[in-house]
């Protein structure tokens, strides 16, 4: 079985992408983008066959792809993006699973962000944000239960999404800024929780037995070697000023054909 990652190319408009929890900085689009061919070489080197989805000069935040599907073992769900000015987003990448998965769609008035879905093994945590609603996770739990999964509902304060707030950084695993999310919903997990002074530190991408992580947090990384957990650094400071981070600018999943 083959570990596939989606990724989309750096607009040119990235400048003008939403932003909900942040002041809007200048970004060097050049540099922005060398980090971001890093990031897929990254990606390459722990062993994923990556997709290199062509630029939309016209969408801001489409380089995080992310936002527009969940992809599980059975089935890719296609999102409905809070966000406005990023439902044409999805529509190129459904057509890009649909060789991979079989898809299914959240429909209106349900809103769902990539952003704010955390898989672990068959438990799927949803945030409850700016971007993500009630009404969707209901789609979700209903379509998706034939397939074994517990959809369980997370609010969400304070950063834009679930997963800036905890991801998975081994198979039992999290970390979690605690300040964000109640952490105890993840109390039946080993649970390592960001150093204080790193606010948006709690945003890795496992990668096998790999974690792609930001080089901006080093007192977490620090946290995490002590824990044994093996890290890839990476540098994505120019996506982060729109909000991004390291989970956001990839799709990955097993091919099993």
């Amino acid at each position: 079985m083959t570990q596939v990652a989606i990724t989309r190319a750096v607009s040119a408009s990235l400048g003008q992408c939403e932003l909900t929890h942040q002041a809007r900085q200048s970004i060097d689009l050049d540099l922005a983008r060398k980090q971001h061919t890093k990031y897929e070489a990254c990606l390459e080197r722990l062993g994923c066959k990556v997709i290199y989805l062509p630029e939309l000069p016209n969408h801001p935040d489409a380089v995080f792809v992310e936002d527009t599907a969940i992809i599980l073992d059975e089935i890719a769900v296609i999102t409905r993006p809070g966000a406005i000015s990023r439902r044409e987003e999805i529509e190129s990448v459904a057509a890009t699973l649909l060789p991979f998965r079989g898809l299914l769609q959240i429909e209106a008035p349900g809103t769902l962000d990539g952003g704010d879905v955390l898989v672990i093994g068959k438990d799927i945590y949803v945030g409850l944000s700016s971007r993500s609603n009630k009404q969707a996770v209901g789609q979700m739990r209903a379509r998706i239960a034939p397939f074994g999964y517990r959809v369980h509902s997370v609010e969400v304060h304070g950063c834009l999404h679930l997963k800036s707030a905890v991801t998975t950084v081994s198979a039992n695993t999290v970390l979690v800024n605690p300040s964000w999310i109640d952490a105890h919903l993840f109390e039946h997990y080993e649970v390592i929780d960001i150093h204080p002074s790193e606010a948006f530190a709690a945003n890795g991408l496992l990668i096998g037995e790999t974690v792609i992580y930001p080089i901006t947090f080093p007192r977490t990384a620090e946290q995490l070697d002590k824990r044994g957990i093996r890290i890839e650094p990476v540098d994505l400071s120019e996506l982060a000023k729109a909000e991004g981070a390291v989970t956001c600018c990839s799709l990955v999943f097993t091919d099993s054909n």
